[in-house]
């Protein structure tokens, strides 16, 4: 096993998971950034982080990204001596749009890029099912590697698959990130384990109409972003991105929670500014559908 002498850079996207109906299949991925630089050393480990988290993720082996790169480094056949890692951090934190599915993304794609001829032994679809395995569930970590409109799926008895679909150029996504964070593991315990018959049924619905109409028909996303199995269960612990995702919908907006929250998914209109239903403290980035997914941006330095 050989390992590349220079460093490579890596760059992955924010993803917004579930869309409303689409719960733990659909993922969306956005135009706010991670970049990861990591260069194969003699001994030891480095990680230096700016940006998000700097002051609270780790600088040892429990970093994310360092715990992928060893995940991706032993499925290609054995591990380097040291590492160099530097994160340069965009995407908030604990907040419902992906920062710990694209620290993965980043840390196997970074680790594939470093082991020569790693890419005929991990492939996209091998490297999704890993990260897969590694983030818990595939929504986020599908739009993340390949970007764009992904629908995910993991068989009763095998690894994660995702394909990506067609996005309609007019989608205007808009962020509503608030200041305060949200444990996905925790999001997931006010889920109930049986829903009404009626409610899941509607889901189902809504959720093949959510594809229609971001690929061809934002006009619908108003009803096509409809919930009835994770919203209405979360929204008590969070009251502010409840009463914004209402505001919004009740004006016309298309909102729903980003991933597990508690930021805010909208979709404007053409000349729409929604920054005036931001509650205080928020922040609010207009974005674009990231087209690319995780990119390898070529060796750094």
């Amino acid at each position: 096993m050989a390992f590349r002498a220079a460093p490579v850079r890596v760059r992955v996207p924010a993803t917004s998971a579930n869309l409303g109906p689409g719960f733990d299949a659909l993922g969306l991925a956005l135009s706010l950034y991670d970049d990861v630089v990591v260069r194969v050393a003699d001994e030891g480990l480095f990680v230096d982080v700016a940006g998000e988290g700097a002051d609270t993720v780790p600088r040892t082996r429990r970093h994310l990204v360092v715990r992928a790169l060893h995940a991706g480094f032993d499925a290609l056949g054995g591990q380097p001596r040291g590492l160099e890692v530097v994160c340069a951090n965009r995407i908030p934190h604990s907040r419902g749009l992906g920062s710990s599915a694209a620290a993965i993304v980043a840390g196997l794609t970074a680790a594939r890029a470093l082991v020569l001829g790693g890419a005929d032994t991990l492939d996209d679809d091998a490297l999704l099912a890993l990260a897969a395995e590694l983030e818990g569930h595939p929504d986020n970590v599908a739009a993340c590697l390949l970007g764009g409109l992904t629908l995910a799926w993991t068989p009763a008895d095998g690894p994660a698959h995702a394909v990506r679909l067609p996005v309609s150029p007019a989608l205007r996504p808009v962020v509503f990130v608030p200041t305060t964070s949200s444990s996905t593991a925790k999001a997931r315990k006010l889920l109930p384990e049986t829903v009404p018959h009626a409610d899941a049924a509607r889901n189902a619905a809504r959720s093949a109409l959510l594809v229609h109409a971001l690929a061809a028909d934002p006009g619908l996303l108003l009803a096509a972003t409809e919930d009835r199995l994770h919203q209405q269960y979360r929204a008590p612990s969070q009251v502010k991105t409840a009463g914004l995702i209402d505001a919004l919908r009740a004006d016309g907006v298309p909102a729903v929670v980003s991933g597990a929250g508690p930021s805010v998914l909208a979709f404007a209109g053409h000349a729409d500014d929604l920054s005036s239903y931001a509650p205080r403290g928020w922040a609010v980035e207009v974005l674009a559908v990231d087209a690319d997914g995780a990119e390898l941006l070529g060796l750094a330095g």
